[in-house]
């Protein structure tokens, strides 16, 4: 079920300090669809919450277009606008490698036993794991941000020579 709300907030973050707005504008939206799309858990997107907090704590929007789509007893909550965001693709590998293996087992029975089907399509499983772990990872946003901050540390560790030192080079 997917609907359009236009969700009125400044009645709602009035009724708190001014440091707490945006904050109360997020709890506001959350009840507001729970409310009224009954549901219990409700997921406020990414697009949404920047759009809340993009002038920071103290001024949230006064009122936000909404779109609510309800799976199951879960809502999530984004921007009417918002771009689409990709669907992660681990679960697949996980039934990717679990229908390989069934393929092997199936595939060598006909040759040999159920057992020894069963070990050879494990060893070529967990063969295809090793070669994936060999291969180089890379380099995450906060390695990355660490390793430069490291560097820097580094450079900022130069020692400046005193006078003295200075005095006694010459």
């Amino acid at each position: 079920m997917e609907r359009t709300y236009n969700i009125p907030l400044r009645k709602e973050f009035s009724k708190v300090p001014r440091y707490k707005k945006s904050s109360k504008s997020i709890r506001a939206i959350k009840e507001f669809i729970s409310k009224h799309m009954k549901a219990d858990e409700v997921v406020i997107g990414k697009y949404l919450n920047q759009e809340v907090w993009k002038n920071g704590p103290k001024n949230p929007p006064s009122k936000v277009s909404v779109k609510a789509v309800k799976e199951e007893n879960k809502v999530k909550v984004e921007l009417v606008d918002a771009p689409e965001e990709p669907v992660k693709e681990e679960p697949q590998k996980k039934k990717v490698k679990e229908e390989v293996k069934e393929e092997l087992e199936e595939e060598l029975e006909g040759s040999m036993n159920k057992k020894t089907a069963e070990k050879v399509a494990e060893e070529i499983v967990e063969q295809t794991k090793e070669i994936t772990k060999n291969v180089p990872k890379t380099p995450s946003a906060r390695e990355l941000k660490e390793k430069k901050e490291t560097k820097e540390k580094q450079v900022k560790v130069k020692k400046v020579p005193t006078t003295k030192e200075l005095k006694e080079k010459n």
